[in-house]
């Protein structure tokens, strides 16, 4: 395959950010990288991180967004799906937004939003469980307009409703919104008006986020569906090419693709169905080593650190899982260690933050010998109601913001 690459757009967004900004799920890039100005401590107290403030949520698993020294929380009080912006420095509510919702699950879990909200130019771009995708100034809190994407492109609520974060390219929100029936499996938004701009494919949702690389020529857009996984010209829709990605049946698709400077790709899910590496262009996907033997992610997305892979291997909710470091090119396990249960990762300052489900906190030095930890807490300890912490944490100028079932708080762990 003839791979002509300028510069992945991922990288390129993450070495432009600053410290202080975690504008979307999985920080600058979408990659779990945090801004390069970005410092951590080495070590921390013998009690953990020092908490500078604390505050009540509602239902849901969405993380935070953080730019310019606000905090952006999306999640469910009563019958209301609410977007709320709060003071990064106190925690104090400043503006809030909201529309009402009846979602119920199909599947337990809860009945709160799962989609981190996405800041760009001023505005916050919101994805509700049943659909709802609203776009709100982040100055004032006033909601530009809204699209029941569900109920206007009769789009299956799925398993835990929409959980696929929608991306921001150019001017357009694009979502996969699965509406498989009237060819809507992925829709773009005028990011201004709300308006469609276009509709593609009989795409299933899944829970992945969608990811901008750059080839040769252009921005395209890498995304996993529920059956897929393909490259979009975000400018029209038009599907440069896909592969089979998933399986029938009580399966999810939920990491996000991770995307190399190389020109190769990483997709993973647990379920039997395992990871893909392929090299790629604009012209097509091949597979330089897949299956289940190496790394299956229920839904964590790996971080890739000097041609290694960390990561979460296994599921939440079938233990065992591993924390696993693997070789990119071969996709050989260099180690895998028990005992942190499953969880998420991010990457700063030469160091990983891993956080749990069992909501214990973990700083790691990235060792492809072996399992380096610094430091460990449990930051919510004290409240035994807490609840699991499988909201994605978001790092911004040395604060780290984790949220579980109950509260959230943000922990200091600059130098």
């Amino acid at each position: 395959m003839n791979l002509l690459w300028l510069v992945v757009a991922v990288g390129c967004a993450a070495s432009l950010a600053r410290a202080g900004d975690w504008p979307q799920i999985l920080g600058p890039g979408r990659n779990g990288v945090a801004a390069a100005d970005e410092h951590l401590a080495d070590t921390w107290p013998a009690a953990g991180p020092r908490r500078l403030w604390r505050r009540e949520v509602g239902a849901g698993v969405a993380g935070v967004a953080v730019v310019a020294g606000r905090v952006y929380l999306f999640h469910r009080v009563g019958d209301r799906e609410q977007l709320d912006c709060l003071d990064a420095a106190t925690g104090e509510t400043l503006w809030s937004d909201g529309h009402e919702t009846r979602f119920v699950p199909q599947v337990g879990g809860g009945d709160g939003p799962l989609c981190p909200p996405v800041v760009h130019e001023g505005r916050v771009v919101v994805h509700g469980a049943q659909g709802v995708l609203g776009c709100i100034d982040a100055a004032t809190g006033k909601r530009l307009w809204t699209r029941r994407t569900h109920s206007e492109f009769m789009a299956l609520e799925g398993y835990f409703g929409a959980g696929s974060t929608p991306l921001v390219s150019g001017r357009r929100v694009i979502v996969n919104v699965g509406g498989r029936k009237t060819d809507a499996g992925v829709v773009a938004f005028d990011l201004d008006t709300g308006e469609t701009l276009w509709a593609a494919t009989s795409e299933s949702a899944s829970y992945s986020a969608p990811v901008t690389v750059r080839t040769a020529d252009a921005d395209r857009v890498l995304m996993v569906t529920r059956y897929h996984c393909l490259l979009l010209d975000p400018v029209d829709g038009r599907v440069c090419w896909s592969f089979a990605f998933g399986q029938r049946g009580p399966t999810v698709n939920a990491a996000s693709p991770v995307v190399f400077s190389d020109g190769h790709l990483l997709v993973t899910a647990a379920y039997g169905i395992g990871s893909v590496y392929a090299a790629f262009d604009d012209r097509g996907a091949t597979p330089v080593w897949q299956g289940i033997e190496s790394f299956a992610s229920q839904y964590a997305t790996p971080i890739e650190i000097d041609g290694r892979l960390y990561g979460f291997n296994g599921r939440d909710d079938v233990p065992p899982a591993e924390l696993t470091c693997l070789e990119q090119a071969t996709g050989r396990v260099l180690w895998s260690e028990g005992g942190l249960g499953y969880g998420t990762l991010l990457a700063a300052d030469g160091k990983l933050i891993a956080a749990t489900t069992a909501g214990e906190l973990v700083l790691l030095r990235p060792n492809p010998t072996r399992l380096e930890q610094l430091a460990r807490a449990r930051p919510f300890a004290d409240d035994p109601r807490s609840g699991s912490l499988r909201a994605l944490p978001a790092l911004a100028a040395g604060r780290l913001y984790l949220r579980n079932d109950r509260e959230l708080i943000s922990l200091d762990l600059a130098p």
